[in-house]
Order: structure tokens, then sequence, then C-alpha cells
């Protein structure tokens, strides 16, 4: 494969296991709230294509896509959808806290900008035992207005910290617009702690996604010090659960439409063609590994509980 069709495949992966969780969701067989990436998959592939197994990835509760990018394996994530002890949480996380710590992803979290600080904490203590690794805090544009991020990206910047700042914007915080919450421009305001900074407008483009964060991720492992990444995205789905949104007013059609004209996922219909049989039957087996698998009983109740 080129790295077009590399890239292409883990894209179009992760948008097809969602779009199975979205026919699924209805039947309840999924046992928790879900947030999509549908439309915001170049992000993840992008992001996770220039790191090490051994660079860790925290994510924000809209992490289907960081824990498939990142190699997590999708019978364990269906079968924590399902509620089932197989999950990678043993039924007890969810689709909002999913975590491959066995493939650097570290986890994700319900409380926006919660898991901000605890990469943070990851990359001191990297550099406290002089590794060489990048640690990323993927986050939506929202958790730029909670307080933790800009402690956490002032102790960045203050202890030089091998971390890779990685914001989605996709201009949204469930109904709320950017502009009706935002008096400063996230990537003007993220270098003011002093910290290099670069965006990424096209967000549907997994390749270009991919050079812009593969630059800032050698800088940081070069430098050992933090970089801040902007990339502009849209999320084609509603902020949580399976349906599109657009009648309820607060953005148009066209706004997805524009981006669809540009996504390779909709566009590109012979590689859809060619790599969706494949997938499809990975999912269809990762179904039927969610489906047989057994229910946690009263003995898993107070496991892994610290």
């Amino acid at each position: 494969m080129t790295r077009y069709e590399r890239l292409f495949y883990q894209a179009l992966r992760i948008r097809l296991v969602e779009e199975r969780i979205a026919a699924r969701y209805p039947s309840d067989k999924i046992q928790s709230p879900v947030h999509l990436s549908i439309g915001q998959e170049a992000v993840a592939v992008g992001a996770c294509e220039p790191l090490r197994v051994t660079d860790p990835v925290f994510g924000s509760y809209r992490g289907h896509a960081f824990y498939l990018a990142k190699g997590g394996d999708l019978r364990a994530m269906l079968a924590e959808l399902y509620g089932k002890r197989t999950g990678c949480g043993q039924g007890k996380a969810g689709s909002m806290h999913l975590a491959a710590p066995e493939v650097g992803f570290m986890g994700s979290s319900a409380v926006v900008a919660s898991t901000i600080p605890h990469a943070v904490g990851m990359a001191l203590a990297a550099r406290r035992r002089r590794t060489d690794q990048v640690v990323t805090a993927a986050f939506g544009d929202g958790a730029t207005e909670e307080g933790v991020y800009h402690e956490s990206i002032n102790f960045a910047a203050l202890h030089r910290l091998p971390v890779l700042f990685l914001c989605e914007n996709n201009g949204l915080a469930v109904h709320s617009r950017i502009t009706s919450r935002q008096a400063y421009p996230i990537a003007t305001h993220a270098a003011t702690y002093g910290i290099p900074v670069t965006t990424c407008a096209a967000g549907y483009d997994f390749v270009h996604v991919g050079d812009v964060v593969g630059r800032a991720v050698d800088e940081v492992r070069r430098r050992g010090s933090p970089w801040f990444v902007e990339v502009q995205t849209h999320r084609y789905r509603e902020h949580v659960g399976t349906g599109e949104d657009y009648d309820v007013g607060y953005r148009s059609r066209a706004e997805g439409d524009r981006w669809k004209a540009n996504d390779p996922l909709v566009q590109d219909t012979e590689l859809v063609a060619r790599f969706a049989p494949l997938i499809e039957r990975e999912i269809d087996e990762a179904e039927a590994f969610a489906d047989a698998s057994p229910w946690p009983g009263p003995e898993d109740l107070l496991t892994d509980v610290a």
C-alpha cells in the first residue's frame, strides 16, 4: 500500500466501525452514550501515524477514533460498548472511558479537559526517567475554556516537558459555536505561553495532518519541550448520539457538505469499494465476539477499584 492508501484504510475503518455503532444503537445492545468521530477520523489517523507504540496518547470522551488509530483492539472496544466482561474496561467503562495502554492509548474521560493534566504528568515522568517518549494530549476546542487546560499548558511550558497538545477544533461545544464562547483565537492564545504553535486547516486530509503532526512530534522528541497543534475539523453527527442534527438550527447542512466535498472517505469511491468488504468482515467478527461474550457478574463489581 502507498501511504495514502494505508491512512485511507485506517480512516475508513474508523468510519465504518462508527457507522455500525450508529446502526446498532437503537437496538439497545450498546450500553452507554456514544460520541461519534464521524467526519473527524483524519485527525486521529494523521496524528497517530508518527507516534511510536511507546508514545502515550490521552483522549477525550470522543475517543473511538484515537483508540483505533493508536492500535486498540476492535473486539475489546465493541465488547466494552456492549457492556461485556471481555471489553477493554471489563464492561465498566463504556464508550467515554476507553483505554488500551498496551498500545499507548492511556485513556479517555467524560469530564472535559480532565486527561490533559494526566498527559502533562506522564510527560514529567518521561523527563525524569530520561526516555524519549512524546506524550499527546488530544482534546476539543471546548477544553481550552477549562482552567486545568491553562494550568497544564503553563506547567508544561515552564518545565519544558515533552508533550504535544493536540486540539481538534470542530468549532462546537454541544450546540454552542466557538464564536459565542471564546474571545481568543486558540492558536494565538496558546502561543502566549511561549511554546511553538502549528495550525492545520485541512482536517479532512489525513496525509496533511500526518505531515503537520509529524513535524511537531519530531521537534518535541528532539527538543524535549512542548508543542501545540490545532487542527480544524467537522463532525457530521450530533454531539452525543447517532443522528444528524442540522435541523436544530445551530449549524447548516451546507457546512457539512463543504467538508464532504473534500473528504477522501466520501470522494474516493474506488478505494471505499476496494477496502470496505474486508473492513466490514472484521466488524462482523468483532460484533459476534461482543455478542457471545459474557456479562460481568456480581463478583466483578469491586474488582479493579483503587
